[in-house]
């Protein structure tokens, strides 16, 4: 895993930032063609505009329940499902709507399920934390911390028990990485080479508590050591970066080699979820990695100096992927509430 291997050396007292030698100028990653860089410009782009507006309706009320925003670490997703072929499958846990669209499901429906409507994923009843869709082999969204994790698992033992060479991205954050049926995952998943790709997005503070000061091994690449599973540190804000480690990794696990473990080194903008005012951090090094390391603007700034594609050009770009979040949301106020009949479908009694 050579490729995309980085180490963090950018540390404060409160937490990692994405340090300018993660190697987002590292000549060892490919570079992207001008289809590759607009392909992710575009799905990055639908990602933040979608979740901007999702932080607006909740504002206004439209949306109720928890509320996790995938803002600043749209990278990561869409550098790994770059990565992906028909029949792989993607786990994650409650900031998960970057990933639902990132697996191509509908925005009309991934909103409609956010305000709570028919038309939703979930038929209006999951809300934003549970939503799934077997068509795009997006197995949730779940809200308990830690949880997907042996589910992923369990994905990727039904792809090795039918004899199938296909992969399962099990995502989780900082956080999930210190709960025990992680590790318990860890050591069947080796145990049996289970062809699952571990991505752990550390975006470095949990719910709220810097990784410095809840982890006493805060190189989450290493936490399979003790089950002899290989791991490596990703710069989780360079798209290439990302997608080149993900090709690496799931050529492992499709040759049969078993699990492996990628830390992509990123970032939320925003609280851990809409109620939080993330005071523990301050808005200056917010500001920095914004400035220094954005996602987007990374992949916008080398279409522009490569000449690939012009700021009007951008622009237009930019302007036709709000029209479709903007749809969504309209579509999402619009659709009719469930019945309340559908209070006792699709539960075990």
């Amino acid at each position: 895993m050579a490729v995309a291997q980085t180490k963090q050396t950018a540390q404060d007292t409160q937490g990692l930032l994405p340090a300018a030698d993660l190697a987002a100028t590292d000549a060892s990653i490919p570079e992207f063609s001008k289809e590759q860089e607009l392909a992710a410009l575009r799905q990055m782009l639908l990602i933040r505009r979608f979740e901007e507006k999702a932080g607006q309706m909740y504002g206004m009320g439209l949306i109720g329940g928890f509320c996790h925003l995938y803002i600043g670490q749209e990278a990561v997703v869409v550098g790994m499902k770059l990565a992906m072929r028909d029949g792989d499958q993607m786990i994650t846990g409650y900031r998960d709507h970057g990933h639902m669209l990132a697996c191509g499901m509908d925005p009309k429906g991934v909103m409609a399920e956010l305000t709570g409507r028919r038309g939703g994923y979930s038929k209006g009843k999951g809300g934003s934390m549970h939503m799934f869709s077997l068509e795009k082999k997006f197995y949730g969204g779940h809200g308990i911390v830690g949880a997907q994790v042996p589910l992923g698992t369990g994905l990727a033992f039904a792809n090795k028990y039918r004899g199938s060479d296909d992969v399962c991205l099990t995502y989780f954050g900082d956080g999930a990485a210190n709960q025990g049926q992680v590790y318990e995952s860890f050591n069947m998943a080796e145990l049996w080479k289970l062809p699952v790709v571990y991505v752990i997005e550390n975006n470095r503070y949990a719910m709220g508590t810097s990784v410095t000061r809840s982890s006493a091994q805060t190189d989450f690449s290493k936490r399979g050591v003790s089950f002899n599973i290989p791991g490596s540190q990703v710069d989780g804000m360079d798209v290439r970066a990302v997608n080149a480690a993900a090709r690496e990794a799931i050529a492992w696990c499709r040759a049969g080699k078993g699990p492996i473990i990628l830390e992509m080194l990123t970032y939320r903008y925003r609280g851990h979820s809409m109620s939080d005012p993330a005071k523990y951090r301050t808005k200056e090094e917010v500001d920095k990695v914004r400035t220094e390391h954005d996602p987007i603007e990374q992949v916008r700034k080398r279409l522009l100096d490569r000449k690939w594609a012009s700021e009007d050009e951008l622009k237009k770009i930019d302007a036709s992927v709000r029209a479709v979040v903007n749809e969504a949301a309209e579509f999402a106020t619009h659709d009719p509430e469930p019945d309340p009949s559908e209070l006792y479908t699709d539960v075990y009694r």
